[in-house]
């Protein structure tokens, strides 16, 4: 994971303007019985030379967001800003961003080097610029043996290698991605999102990604945003979204998480005594800015846990082990707890031995407080 952004409080006394300000954006599409609100209030900013992800369901308002920004359309109330600029009243070829689009929407008929000088062409470079650029742009993208070959007659990860470097050779100040791997098979997708970043990190450019897949934007991303119906629910860095998540939404779309619902007994510091449904009692951190009393739910992810046979510990949190699901990396096991509530937890494999449970076995889980996050009913 790329961790080296701070949050958007910490960045916001840079000198630098951001490359990309939205304030108070909402779209809607329609009117009457067939409106749609699309992006509800939206404020978001993103840094210079950011890898910066929208990610959220379909239906969350990620494309749209990235629409405006592109000029492919208008706000309906709002501006959006570019390195401090306002652009929304600008049509898409007055903007200095760039978009590379899911299906890619290369020249089929066009060999690779056109297809990227193309645009420079219709800027009005000259023949020596445009020259170098496309030397400069099939290096970037490691394509220079492929120059001369039709597009069509490319693989998949081939294209879109060359819609990159076609959408990277104007320079624009930011590069948006219209989630350009999903076409790609597993293999190629993963070997692609190493290349995506090191390619933003080689040009400096902004990318904004747009993406459903959360392994995609774990991976890649300085910050990602997480939307949910029209909003952002919250903004950070990956290890932020995926370790703090501030609502339930994100903790359950981001990874996988078990939630408990408990009653807090007692607190002491930053460390609150808790009574799960189940009748078990464990403990928690209890993070920033939350004063925890009464009801909390309690948020564990499974890989944060450890499985042991059935403990004498009341503090262990008990249960009948119904399902192993062996995966190779790692095995999961599903536990049955008192409340009949299902509990996750995931175990690396470390080595070829025999599996240690079996199903129908009485197994006790143990987790650290400082791996439970707490989150209000």
């Amino acid at each position: 994971m790329a961790e080296n952004r701070g949050t958007g409080q910490e960045k916001a006394e840079h000198s630098l303007p951001a490359a990309i300000s939205a304030q108070r954006v909402t779209k809607v599409f329609g009117d009457g019985k067939n409106k749609v609100l699309a992006l509800d209030d939206v404020s978001l900013t993103i840094e210079e030379n950011e890898f910066f992800t929208l990610l959220g369901p379909s239906g969350c308002g990620k494309t749209t967001l990235l629409r405006l920004i592109a000029g492919f359309d208008q706000p309906t109330s709002g501006t959006i800003l570019l390195r401090g600029e306002e652009i929304s009243h600008l049509p898409p070829n007055q903007r200095s961003v760039n978009t590379v689009f899911q299906n890619y929407a290369l020249f089929p008929h066009m060999t690779v080097a056109k297809n990227i000088s193309f645009g420079l062409e219709m800027l009005g470079k000259k023949p020596d610029v445009i020259e170098k650029t496309v030397g400069d742009m099939l290096a970037l993208v490691k394509m220079e043996a492929l120059r001369d070959r039709r597009t069509d007659q490319l693989s998949g990860g081939q294209q879109q290698r060359v819609a990159l470097a076609r959408a990277l050779a104007p320079r624009p100040q930011v590069l948006l991605l219209d989630e350009p791997l999903s076409a790609l098979d597993y293999k190629l997708r993963k070997e692609m999102q190493i290349e995506l970043k090191q390619l933003q990190h080689d040009t400096g450019i902004t990318f904004i990604f747009v993406t459903h897949d959360q392994e995609e934007a774990l991976t890649m991303s300085d910050r990602i945003a997480v939307m949910h119906v029209g909003r952002i629910l919250q903004v950070g860095t990956p290890r932020q979204i995926y370790n703090q998540p501030s609502e339930r939404f994100v903790a359950d779309f981001i990874g996988k998480s078990n939630f408990l619902s408990a009653d807090v007994l007692a607190v002491e510091g930053r460390h609150a005594r808790l009574k799960l449904s189940s009748g078990q009692e464990v403990g928690a951190a209890i993070p920033d800015g939350m004063t925890p009393d009464g009801s909390v739910t309690v948020v564990v992810r499974p890989e944060y846990t450890q499985i042991f046979p059935k403990s004498n510990d009341a503090g262990d949190l008990q249960g009948v082990l119904e399902n192993i699901v062996y995966l190779g990396t790692d095995t999961h096991y599903h536990i049955r707890l008192p409340d009949a509530s299902i509990f996750v937890t995931r175990s690396q494999n470390q080595c070829k031995v025999t599996e240690a449970f079996r199903a129908g076995q009485s197994v006790s889980v143990v987790f650290s407080p400082d791996s439970v996050q707490l989150l209000r009913c």
